[in-house]
């Protein structure tokens, strides 16, 4: 008669032997995948492996385990990861968002900072895309400052709204309409907007200018922030490539790009 560890023994060595059987065979058993997870492998650069891309954005390689797993990343890293990609938080949380909430969208702690975000967050009220046209030229014709028009009583539609801005009441989207800014946005890109997140040199923004005249139309600049001071500002374009400075005079204020949506 067999005893109850004989049993647990023979039992156990079946157990180890059907895994060793699958490994040799290739079937392994497989956990399903954090929701984030997918989505972001969705955005890994072409012709680099998830680890190889992890390097690039100068993150650790365990990354990957971590968040297939727990599925709460922290912002830090998936700012990096996006970067590296050459995307955006901004258009990673809109490809979130857009699409249905599902019950493992928010699972565990991972790799997360402390009150990381959940990424599974509900819906959120939409984005409001102000009307925007090509206006000319500013300044000198010599320089080719390339202007634009905001119409802000005229939407073009509403877009999903990244989490990030979920309390910003007053952030907007505005389409690209010139190539005045490329390669850094392209024409027809989305960019997100908020006049409520503070700015500094390097950063991309949108200078909404005083009109000679009142009237519904807002001419403003899209550039890229060189120096701010209390007599105005300095800005880069980059197509044609020039450095120019605007009074602080003529300026109703400068306000965010917070990256592309789409």
């Amino acid at each position: 008669m067999l005893d109850k560890s004989t049993i647990l023994s023979d039992a156990l060595f079946q157990m180890l032997a059907e895994e060793r059987a699958r490994r040799d065979s290739g079937i392994v058993r497989a956990e399903p995948n954090s929701p984030i997870y997918d989505d972001l492998i969705g955005f890994k650069p072409e012709g680099l492996t998830p680890n190889a891309w992890a390097v690039l954005a100068g993150v650790s390689r365990t990354v990957w385990a971590d968040m297939r797993r727990h599925g709460n990343p922290s912002r830090r890293t998936l700012e990096k990861l996006l970067k590296a990609a050459g995307s955006s938080l901004a258009e990673f949380e809109a490809l979130r968002i857009s699409r249905p909430t599902t019950a493992n969208d928010g699972v565990g702690a991972g790799v997360a900072d402390k009150g990381a975000p959940d990424w599974g967050s509900a819906q959120l009220t939409p984005l409001p895309q102000v009307a925007a046209f090509a206006a000319g030229l500013w300044g000198s014709r010599d320089q080719a400052i390339a202007l634009m028009e905001l119409r802000p009583g005229k939407l073009c539609g509403n877009l999903p709204r990244p989490a990030s801005l979920a309390r910003d009441g007053s952030a907007y989207a505005v389409a690209v309409v010139d190539d005045c800014m490329w390669p850094r946005f392209r024409p027809g890109r989305i960019l997100a907007v908020s006049p409520n997140v503070p700015v500094v040199a390097g950063d991309d923004v949108l200078v909404r200018l005083k009109a000679s005249v009142p009237t519904a139309v807002v001419p403003v600049l899209i550039k890229a922030l060189a120096q701010r001071s209390a007599s105005g500002v300095e800005l880069r374009q980059f197509n044609p490539d020039v450095t120019f400075s605007v009074p602080a005079d003529d300026i109703v204020s400068v306000e965010k790009v917070l990256g592309e949506l789409f």
